[in-house]
């Protein structure tokens, strides 16, 4: 493992030369609970229109991508040593044709890079879409820790990937060493356009702020002490986890390969790209936040706002979302590459001078606006898992999917989960599809998880199913994440959670879901829990 050495903020201010850090972060550049009434049967309305599924920019559309080979040695057989080969891109996604630069170091005398689409595939769940030559293997020089905890690795391009012909989605790079080991770099290769599609947001923000690669992330520095945590992390390194993948495994695969499967009109784009781009979702059908989304900035947030009030369809297939406030700076390799949370506002240099741009939380002051008033719900708090409780199977999300009235779906809340309160700024009406009675690790408060869908005035309808669990019934879970170690759903639960995953899906990619399911607020019923 190499040293990590330390260097004055001077030392980033040559290296990049973008004048001083403190500059750019500065200015910014870029007993049980109450009960709760509940209504009557949800009423049916009518059908769904058709799905009209558009070809991509390369006349492919994702059932012709999804009906060719997949590839079965996509997994890892050997990680390797810590740092024995590791990479990053220069580029978080990019439009097809976008020459990615590719940053490796390795102690092997050579390497070799795969390019995997991720999807259905038939079950095999990837493709083998490019192969590099072999390329010769440099160890670069070890990581650069600078002001605010923030680690680089002040790398040399290693080679260019030629991305033209690559069809949009979302990629693991996987680098193979000549001595054998193996290591992940994410890459989405963002669609060129979203008009009539679905988008799957690849929450990389989030990915990022969990990245202790070089000994500090968001939340701990080093010894694990949060007090020595980072304020700014850096695009410009690898990832730790899940073997380079960032959180791809936990976060993103399972419901990205089922999606696929069902053969939607699908689109890919990642967080940054909100920042980036206003215009990003114009003319999608929906938008699709995954599993744990937390890591928003006010241009992020706005965008979807925007979406969502122009009749774009939201699904939160997870919790804890839009809770932390970020905003970016760029790095020497470009736009929105060093993502920024103080936490505590009274450290942010902003405070007190915009506010706006403050990186508190976002339920917290001086700027607050807690994710409830776009997503419906707040985060509650972490628990061990716990059943999931069906409350309103009429509901149209549990059409044909066999779900019963009190019916427990053991596992499927937590660890993290949200709920409604009407305390807080909440969209109404608003309908609760489940509701689930926990205790939050920790303190012992008892507090509701909950499934919620409320409509916009445009018409979208915006779903929030609550719980980081919920990927753990879907039967396209590939590998054995943290959040589903302590449960093994049964196939009759499976059943349950991909039916509801499929039918919020299909009636989401069919336009606003509002104009034909219609929300019923939960508090126009007697019934209480």
């Amino acid at each position: 493992m190499p040293a990590y050495r330390r260097q004055p903020l001077g030392a980033l201010a040559a290296l990049t030369g973008l004048g001083l850090l403190a500059g750019l972060l500065a200015a910014g550049c870029t007993g049980p609970p109450p009960a709760r009434q509940r209504p009557g049967a949800h009423p049916r309305t009518q059908a769904a229109a058709p799905i009209a599924v558009p070809a991509g920019r390369d006349g492919r559309d994702v059932r012709a991508e999804n009906a060719l080979a997949g590839y079965p040695g996509w997994r890892l057989t050997s990680p390797g040593q810590p740092h024995e080969i590791e990479g990053y891109t220069d580029h978080a996604s990019a439009l097809p044709g976008t020459v990615v630069r590719l940053f490796v170091s390795t102690t092997a005398a050579s390497f070799r890079v795969r390019a995997l689409r991720f999807g259905w595939y038939g079950g095999t769940l990837a493709r083998l879409v490019w192969t590099s030559a072999q390329v010769p293997g440099t160890a670069q020089p070890s990581a650069v820790v600078e002001a605010h905890g923030m680690v680089v690795a002040p790398w040399r391009p290693s080679l260019a990937l030629p991305t033209a012909g690559w069809p949009p989605g979302s990629y693991l790079l996987r680098l193979d060493a000549s001595s054998g080991a193996q290591r992940y770099v994410p890459l989405v290769i963002r669609s060129p356009s979203v008009a009539g599609r679905v988008v799957l947001v690849q929450p990389t923000t989030t990915y990022q702020a969990y990245n202790l690669w070089g000994g500090y992330d968001l939340y701990q520095g080093p010894r694990h002490h949060s007090s020595l945590r980072a304020r700014v992390v850096s695009f410009d390194r690898p990832y730790n986890r899940e073997h380079g993948a960032g959180d791809f495994f936990a976060e993103e695969q399972p419901l990205l390969s089922y999606a696929e499967r069902l053969g939607l009109p699908l689109a890919y784009i990642s967080s940054v790209d909100l920042a980036l781009d206003r215009q990003v979702l114009d003319g999608a059908r929906a938008v699709i936040s995954e599993a744990h989304d937390e890591y928003w900035s006010p241009e992020m947030r706005a965008v979807l706002t925007r979406a969502r009030d122009r009749g774009v369809n939201l699904a939160f297939i997870g919790a804890n979302e839009i809770y932390r406030r970020i905003r970016f700076a760029p790095s020497p390799l470009g736009r929105d590459r060093i993502e920024i949370n103080y936490r505590n506002p009274r450290e942010d240099p902003l405070y007190g001078r915009n506010n706006a741009l403050v990186t508190a939380n976002w339920p917290d002051p001086p700027d607050a606006d807690p994710a409830s008033s776009l997503s419906g719900q707040v985060y509650a708090c972490a628990s061990v898992p716990a059943p999931l409780v069906v409350t309103e199977p009429h509901g149209w999300i549990w059409a044909g999917t066999g779900a019963r009235p009190g019916m427990r779906l053991p596992g499927l809340v937590g660890h993290e989960f949200d709920t409604v309160d009407l305390s807080q700024p909440t969209p109404r009406p608003i309908e609760i599809l489940a509701s689930s009675p926990q205790t939050c690790a920790g303190s012992g408060r008892a507090v509701w998880a909950d499934v919620t869908y409320y409509v916009a005035a445009s018409g979208a309808g915006v779903l929030n199913v609550g719980t980081e669990g919920w990927l753990c019934g879907l039967p396209t879970v590939a590998m054995v994440t943290n959040r589903c170690l302590s449960t093994s759903p049964s196939a009759a639960e499976v059943r349950v959670i991909e039916g509801a995953t499929r039918n919020i899906l299909d009636t989401f990619a069919s336009g606003p879901a509002g104009r034909v399911h219609p929300a019923r607020d939960f508090l126009t019923g007697q019934v209480s829990r």
